[in-house]
């Protein structure tokens, strides 16, 4: 059993955060009789799902769909499905934006060829 601040400590946020993640329906704590959260580790193992899934860039949205399709199918299969979808549409995003970036940083390059080469005329 963790209390807000354990959970807070431990992945680097603020209760805040927790508190809003609980909002979303993304955790569902218990409360102790003096109204005190009290989160399990499958809340802790759905926060380590929700920064996973913040830092390869889904939206709350997407979290959300792909962390609570195990509750409705047990088996995981429906999870799965989605979570490959969306993967596979962020990893299609991913690559354009390398593109983006080559065509840029060789765009940069040029210039800076052309730049010094006029300096040295």
């Amino acid at each position: 059993m963790y209390t807000i601040s354990d959970l807070a400590e431990q992945f680097g946020v603020t209760p805040r955060t927790i508190r809003y993640y609980e909002e979303l329906g993304l955790l569902t704590p218990s409360r102790t009789e003096g109204g005190r959260r009290i989160y399990t580790a499958s809340d802790v193992t759905r926060l380590k799902l929700v920064f996973r899934g913040k830092r390869f860039g889904f939206s709350l949205d997407e979290i959300k769909e792909m962390v609570l399709l195990f509750d409705e199918d047990r088996t995981g299969e429906k999870q799965l499905k989605v979570t490959i979808q969306y993967g596979e549409e962020k990893l299609a995003e991913v690559n354009e934006r390398i593109c983006e970036l080559v065509e840029v940083r060789e765009e940069i390059e040029r210039l800076l060829t052309e730049f010094k080469g006029r300096l040295s005329e």
